[in-house]
């Protein structure tokens, strides 16, 4: 396994949120929350490690984690390198790990990584120079962790004692890296409860998400719920869970108004997008009072800049 962390405990690398424990999560909450600002407000700079580069390599599709990061990093004062991977050297033949080797060459002090294969980022960091820190921005069905990070974030913001919350996630459990690092946050910090609601296609492994309620029924899996997030559903995966349109999947598990009152009055929506609206969730419930989804969005820049400043601190010793 990956060390995340360097020799006296300090977080050098963030490639999941399964082994980050308490202290730790609630600093880099804390640190995330300090960047916050209104809308409409300047947002919060840093000039510490001025000068200092980032890669963002991503080798999937992305826009708000990518813009997300990107926005991070230069409030941060960091130079951005963004890799194009339609002209990238993997295009044409190169290992990933020459690419790394040549942009650390090129002195590069982080490199934020979205990749498809399971375990790239681990295996990057794992090979990378002592001065370099890599950051999982997204990892095939497993991991994803500063949108762990910035979900809990919002919950925190809104709810503060997770031990008395009711958390609902609804949707595609089995193959969100969302799900999977919200709910290792979520662990850590004490949750009450966690619910997946899911069709059983849909569900994940027995061996997963261990200690949550698992629900087929959206009524139930809802009812009194603090925190109600939907997932993306993902069209390619409906013929599987033995739904065969977005019409269908909406009837059985889209969160609309109705749904939505089953939960506690105050209740919080959240979806870390992109949103399909009409599939998962209708555009009364995402635009309404109690949607909190932009406020992710807000949050995803300041978690990012806490992770970015954290582990520079660790790297460069300040």
């Amino acid at each position: 396994m990956t060390m995340q962390l360097d020799s006296s405990g300090k977080l050098r690398h963030l490639i999941t949120l399964k082994d980050i424990d308490k202290p730790m999560l609630e600093m880099l909450l804390d640190r995330a929350d300090s960047f916050v600002t209104g809308r409409g407000a300047l947002p919060r700079n840093g000039s510490a490690f001025a000068g200092r580069t980032v890669a963002n390599l991503f080798f999937e599709p992305s826009t708000r984690t990518r813009s997300s990061f990107e926005l991070a990093a230069k409030r941060l004062g960091l130079h951005v390198l963004n890799l194009d991977v339609r002209t990238s050297s993997r295009t044409k033949g190169e290992t990933i790990l020459d690419t790394i080797y040549t942009l650390e060459a090129m002195s590069c002090d982080i490199f934020v990584l979205r990749d498809s294969e399971p375990g790239m980022p681990g295996f990057i960091a794992d090979n990378v120079d002592p001065w370099v820190s890599v950051l999982n921005a997204g990892e095939a069905d497993r991991n994803h962790p500063t949108q762990g990070l910035l979900d809990v974030l919002t919950m925190r913001q809104h709810k503060r004692d997770f031990s008395q919350l009711s958390v609902s996630i609804i949707g595609d459990i089995r193959h969100s890296r969302v799900a999977h690092s919200t709910s290792h946050a979520l662990n850590t910090l004490g949750v009450g409860q966690l619910r997946l609601i899911a069709p059983e296609s849909l569900m994940p492994a027995a061996d997963e998400f261990a200690g949550a309620e698992r629900h087929t029924d959206i009524a139930t899996g809802i009812a009194d719920a603090d925190v109600v997030m939907t997932l993306r559903i993902q069209k390619e995966r409906m013929n599987a869970a033995a739904i065969p349109d977005s019409e269908s999947y909406y009837r059985q598990y889209g969160l609309n108004k109705e749904r939505l009152a089953l939960a506690k009055p105050d209740a919080i929506v959240m979806h870390p997008g992109p949103m399909n609206r009409g599939t998962e969730i209708s555009s009364e419930v995402a635009d309404g009072p109690q949607s909190v989804i932009r406020e992710q969005v807000a949050n995803g820049v300041a978690t990012r800049m806490a992770v970015m400043m954290t582990v520079l601190e660790t790297l460069h010793g300040k």
